[in-house]
């Protein structure tokens, strides 16, 4: 839409700190915290001054989110509230404001008020209080472009369509007349059409038809498109643009489509939290957190698990051809009626903030793992049809036999691991559609969770629990790829998490990820990042610290090795190559299955057994019979070096972020997995670090975000008592 006016800087910050938007109320420790202290009410306060142009316009502040139950007042009188934390609200200043000087307050409670969603029962997440999200002011004329649906029907056909709705906003009821100007243009912004409409009402319809020379957006093309909107009426002129895509995305019982072409889903959930900060990272953190999921996880596929994410998480997800199942907050509970009816309203302001996003192929309009209510689902599913026709909805559930209102049965399937509760059932990776429906009929069906609380895995876990839990993802991928009647599957989950004491390990922290919670990534991420195609990236990863006393009774085998190389060659010592294909015998649905070495293909030499000689060994994989990419792994690993990685050496002056990775390496290059010493770390110049500055490695590793605080240089240093100092410059600017 419009340009906003930044609103970010200059918050005052329960009377004392000044701030800058976004805001988290307390900065939480890495772990062991109790979460209660953020459960109370927060007061922000911004003093400004009304600009004498604004006289006659409509002047509206805009918050992109608040956590959670936000009031606002000027000058002492309120002027709005909004109870959902995961959605954009405003307050409209117009007619309120002093001449001169003017003071804005916003009071929030961070407490889990049991009326609103997700609240009531227990949530396995946090909801850290603040002005988590940035803030805008918006000076309009006093008719301006409120919202704006744009839709693409039969964007298959050789010569395509738009068609859109344009809502216009007129809170001061002026005469409602004037014209429409429309202009289509491409991502390199020439102009394809243009159409014009008056203005007789609070909806405009546009058309555009014969469209051609037009891209599809696509997973591995994601083409873009922008319908600029400018309005001239009695009050003046106003501009809005609208982003998006022409595509179909299709859930049938045969599985997932996209342009009419099957595409098997493979995806995780993200959670929007991050260390010490909770969710009050910016636009950087979110777009980079978009990257991980696509460019270095390989998947097509996210969850925005369990609420509605941030714009730029959005927009980044357009950007990058990366799919999205959005839904509502919640967490299992259902509340009382006015509950209900707050939920209903998440499923519109969801929808009608996010309804133009091509990434977008379901919204999620049951809360997420609740039972069955005929009634408070057959509302959320009306509206979502009603409000988006274009878009099927889900409705994430573990129950089995539950209630089908929903276009997808949408499925969190944890029966993998249900061995070890008892039963006779065997090791089953998913179970069959119908068995969990319960229906007569097979239907659209996507498996939503699977993993996580089932095998909870460390960064820093001994060897042989992290080559299980990457057998876990693998076999979940493979039975998904091999079901045709089952469109994908989303794991649990992308990332670690801060939780509830409730839920986790003890330590306020969900180690459910395939990524720690600075998107390090452990070796269940490679489960993934294997199934690329080698054109993207040749990955080989043997899932192995290279340890002889690491795992139980000794020695790396069996050894599991992800790539999506043909072969792999293993040189031990001195001993003679040999080679290895890829295990299609138990994983034949994958893309690319794992390579797997076990006990007997080797001797007692090659193998080097318990009180032998442990030696050096190089991995390479051949692809069309040529080497592709080696590891080598050293027999004597010792601390070597301290690296210091940031995401970006540039960044932006107004409160930008970008993370900085700090790892311990051995004489190889490898990360150290079992390094735990503390390193410490300042910053001096333009930016502010994120956490605390002494911290300990895990997993041989940590990490932090900058951010900037003005126009400058910025100087990081890590220092190590073992590994020495290592030092950074970076410039804001």
């Amino acid at each position: 839409m419009r340009p906003l006016i930044d609103f970010n800087s200059g918050w005052l910050f329960e009377g004392t700190d000044s701030v800058r938007l976004p805001h988290n109320a307390v900065e939480l420790p890495f772990s062991y915290f109790d979460e209660k202290t953020y459960q109370r009410i927060f007061t922000y306060e911004k003093r400004f001054t009304a600009n004498p142009a604004w006289q006659g316009s409509e002047v509206a502040v805009v918050f992109d989110g608040a956590m959670a139950n936000a009031r606002v007042s000027l000058n002492g009188e309120e002027i709005a509230a909004h109870k959902d934390g995961y959605t954009p609200f405003e307050a409209r200043l117009t007619g309120k404001l002093l001449d001169g000087e003017n003071e804005l307050t916003v009071t929030i409670d961070g407490s889990e008020n049991p009326e609103i969603p997700p609240f009531g029962g227990q949530i396995d997440y946090l909801t850290y209080a603040g002005l988590y999200r940035e803030a805008w002011l918006r000076v309009t004329s006093g008719i301006f472009v409120g919202n704006g649906k744009v839709e693409t029907p039969y964007a298959l056909a050789a010569q395509k369509s738009v068609r859109a709705r344009i809502e216009l906003a007129n809170p001061q009821n002026l005469p409602l007349s004037g014209t429409l100007l429309a202009t289509l243009s491409d991502a390199a912004g020439r102009t394809l059409a243009t159409t014009d409409a008056a203005i007789a009402g609070p909806m405009v319809d546009l058309a555009f038809d014969g469209l051609t020379n037009i891209e599809l957006w696509d997973i591995d093309n994601p083409a873009l498109y922008t319908l600029a909107v400018t309005i001239d009426t009695a009050s003046g002129q106003d501009e809005a643009k609208i982003r998006f895509g022409f595509r179909t995305a299709e859930f049938t019982p045969e599985g997932f489509k996209l342009n009419g072409k099957a595409l098997k889903l493979r995806g995780l959930n993200r959670h929007q939290s991050f260390p010490y900060v909770g969710y009050a990272l910016g636009k950087s953190a979110q777009e980079r957190d978009a990257e991980i999921l696509k460019r270095e996880l390989k998947l097509n596929m996210v969850r925005t698990s369990h609420y509605p994410q941030s714009h730029y998480f959005l927009d980044r997800c357009d950007e990058l051809g990366l799919l999205v199942f959005e839904e509502i907050p919640g967490w299992q509970h259902i509340g009382g009626e006015s509950w209900k009816d707050e939920s209903v309203e998440n499923v519109r302001r969801m929808i009608t903030r996010d309804w133009n996003h091509p990434s977008i192929v379901i919204w999620g309009v049951r809360i997420n793992e609740s039972q069955d209510d005929h009634e408070f689902y057959l509302r959320t599913n009306a509206l979502a049809h009603e409000l988006d026709s274009t878009r099927q909805t889900g409705g994430v559930r573990y129950i089995t036999d539950s209630e089908l209102l929903e276009d997808v049965y949408t499925m969190n399937d944890f029966i993998l691991g249900q061995e070890e509760w008892g039963g006779n059932r065997p090791r089953t990776p998913l179970r069959p559609q119908q068995e969990v429906t319960g229906l007569d009929r097979v239907v659209p069906y996507m498996i939503t969770e699977y993993g996580g609380h089932m095998h909870p895995t460390k960064s820093w876990d001994q060897e042989q629990r992290q080559a299980e839990h990457v057998l876990r993802h693998l076999e979940v991928l493979n039975a998904a790829y091999g079901d045709p009647q089952i469109a994908g599957c989303i794991g649990w989950c992308a990332f670690d998490y801060n939780t509830h004491k409730d839920f986790g390990s003890g330590d306020r922290i969900c180690h459910h990820g395939v990524m720690d919670m600075f998107r390090e990534p452990k070796f269940a991420a490679y489960a993934y990042i294997s199934q690329c195609d080698p054109s993207d990236e040749v990955i080989l990863k043997p899932v192995t610290f290279w340890a002889r006393g690491e795992r139980n009774i000794g020695g790396v085998l069996p050894l599991m090795i992800l790539t999506n190389c043909d072969e792999v060659e293993l040189r031990y010592g001195n001993n003679p190559p040999k080679r290895f294909r890829p295990d299609r015998d138990a994983f034949p649905h994958l893309p690319h299955a794992p390579v797997i070495i076990k006990r007997e293909h080797l001797t007692d030499e090659e193998l080097g057994l318990w009180g032998m000689s442990w030696e050096d060994a190089t991995i390479t994989g051949f692809i069309d019979g040529k080497p592709a990419r080696s590891v080598d792994f050293v027999s004597d690993p010792v601390a070597h070096a301290l690296e210091v990685a940031p995401d970006a050496t540039e960044i932006g002056a107004d409160g930008d972020t970008t993370r900085v990775m700090v790892r311990a390496l051995d004489q190889s290059g490898r990360t150290l997995p079992f390094f735990p010493e503390p390193v410490s770390i300042t910053v001096s110049g333009a930016a502010e670090r994120l956490g605390p500055g002494l911290v300990p490695l895990r997993a041989g590793s940590t990490g932090f975000w900058l951010r900037s605080t003005g126009p400058g240089p910025i100087t990081v240093t890590v220092t190590s008592e073992r590994l020495g100092r290592a030092e950074l410059t970076l410039s804001a600017s």
